[in-house]
């Protein structure tokens, strides 16, 4: 027999109230509590906030003292040279005051203000780098090298400098800068040479000569920079300086008065000439003397 089917009543729901109608109900209520005197209105106060006082606090001259001094220091005044290395901060205090014991330790100089303060004598020299055609033909040579660029508004133009500096007593430094203006260019140049400071150790190391004075170099050495090579001898006194005339500004600043040279390769590019007697001037270090050899045709000055 089949099942009879029985319908089953659906569960009686509480009726969803519309938030409106409850808000009238009890807007009702309370105005009938109002007009009974059982609710009373209370109007909200309001809130004024009162600014706030800054304390003034004395401070005692005892406490003063306590400060630190790093808090007592005054700001220096525009322009004025702050050192960031711990080697600037040593040389503006006046602990380090000779360059020489800098450049035995092998310390790097990142500051040029350093070699300022401690070299106040340092003469610096351009090298003629560049060049443009001459009146009879050929070419005149010129401290600046200026170099184009194409773009789409045109020529941009930039100048590049090379800069020598020494103090003529064994000191010298080489650097290349470049920038839109030819002032820049020379301005970055000479900073980068005195970041490339080194000692170079003078003497006598010619055969002919036994005046044991540091006029000339203590021997033979020799420097590469691409496809330029220089050789320098020691040479006796009054003989001067046997090489080309930009070869000569870096000799006299490094204060060497008697020299003999030789060049191989492509000397017209000055660049890599300089470099090179740079790094021959360098690589007297290779042989260690100590600071003074007894015989007199090989006295060097460290």
């Amino acid at each position: 027999m089949a099942k009879k089917k029985t319908k089953t009543k659906p569960k009686k729901t509480k009726k969803k109230v519309k938030p409106k109608v409850e808000k009238k109900r009890i807007a009702k209520k309370v105005k009938k509590g109002v007009k009974e005197k059982k609710i009373k209105k209370v109007k909200a106060k309001k809130v004024v906030k009162k600014p706030k006082v800054k304390k003034v606090v004395k401070i005692k001259e005892e406490v003063i003292e306590k400060i630190p001094e790093k808090i007592k220091e005054v700001k220096p005044e525009a322009g004025a040279w702050i050192p960031k290395t711990s080697l600037g901060k040593s040389v503006m205090k006046g602990k380090v005051t000779d360059i020489g014991k800098i450049l035995d330790e092998g310390i790097k100089i990142k500051e040029h203000e350093i070699v300022d303060i401690l070299i106040p004598d340092l003469e610096s020299e351009l090298v003629l780098i560049g060049g443009r055609p001459g009146k009879g033909g050929g070419i005149e040579r010129t401290p600046l090298r200026i170099s184009a660029k194409m773009h789409r508004s045109g020529r941009r133009y930039k100048s590049s400098a090379f800069a020598i500096v020494g103090n003529k007593d064994g000191i010298v430094g080489i650097g290349k800068g470049s920038g839109k203006q030819s002032r820049h260019a020379i301005n970055k140049a000479i900073k980068k040479a005195k970041l490339n400071v080194i000692k170079v150790p003078r003497g006598c190391g010619s055969w002919e000569c036994e005046c044991g004075e540091p006029h000339s170099i203590p021997f033979k050495t020799k420097g590469k920079s691409g496809s330029v090579r220089v050789v320098l001898m020691p040479a006796p006194k009054g003989i001067g300086l046997v090489v080309d005339d930009e070869s000569k500004k870096i000799l006299k600043l490094t204060g060497i008065k008697d020299v003999w040279g030789r060049t191989l390769g492509d000397t017209g590019t000055r660049i890599n000439l300089i470099r090179a007697v740079f790094y021959a001037l360098k690589n007297l270090h290779r042989y260690r003397t100590g600071k003074k050899i007894t015989s007199k045709s090989s006295t060097t000055e460290a």
